[in-house]
């Protein structure tokens, strides 16, 4: 599977260097970052310890709408106390929910937010699913690069079984159908329920493969009859 670790504006080079570590350690190679030079200052490099590669081949990008231009899976990792959506998957339930998307999905990216605020709602807002660290502790969170290594170490199965994939059959199909139910939506007059809106964007992103392909016959045939 193709895995893309993003990282939306960090402030620590250290951190990023960390991230670098864990990624090379778990078998991934794809580092994004948005709107930061920070994995050019040589305390990242002497963190990576080793994991100068994927530095070296990190791409940069101003947005994180860009970043996910060749995306066709977005997971999005934030505290559930400040997402104002409701659904999501802890590091484990991500596993088998990534490999069946391998299947057909194309390219994934799992997208970790700023040190001190996160994502922002906007950012949030593109991904299609949620995904937190259950914390047992007082204390409030985990550092970026300690985030990145759990979920890396969680999802390291999925580079091992990546050689013997097929090509994904159509990696746009879920995004054709986030388009198609906002376009209905508004057909409807009920694209102003947000909360409608965030609870069907969310549960959509759990679809497998068939049920995809089902919902998109079954909004074939509500859009027939609603022209007729």
């Amino acid at each position: 599977m193709q895995l893309s670790i993003i990282l939306v504006s960090p402030a620590r080079a250290e951190n990023i260097g960390a991230a670098a570590r864990a990624m090379k350690t778990m078998g991934f190679t794809d580092l994004r970052i948005v709107a930061s030079d920070a994995h050019l200052q040589p305390a990242a490099r002497w963190v990576a310890h080793g994991a100068g590669d994927i530095l070296d081949n990190t791409s940069h990008f101003d947005t994180l709408a860009e970043a996910l231009k060749d995306v066709n899976f977005t997971v999005a990792t934030t505290a559930r106390s400040r997402a104002r959506f409701h659904y999501y998957a802890t590091p484990v339930q991500l596993l088998p929910l990534l490999e069946e998307k391998a299947q057909w999905a194309g390219r994934s990216a799992l997208v970790f937010g700023r040190e001190d605020s996160g994502l922002t709602n906007e950012e949030l807002a593109l991904a299609d699913i949620l995904t937190g660290i259950p914390m047992k502790g007082d204390y409030p969170s985990l550092n970026l690069g300690q985030a990145v290594m759990v979920y890396c170490y969680q999802l390291s199965a999925l580079m091992i079984s990546a050689s013997s994939e097929q090509e994904p059959a159509d990696g746009a199909q879920l995004y054709a159908l986030r388009d198609r139910v906002s376009r209905l939506l508004a057909r409807l007059s009920v694209s102003d329920d947000q909360k409608m809106v965030d609870w069907l964007q969310q549960r959509l992103g759990l679809l497998e493969q068939r049920d995809t392909a089902m919902l998109h016959r079954l909004l074939h045939d509500i859009e027939k009859n609603i022209t007729e």
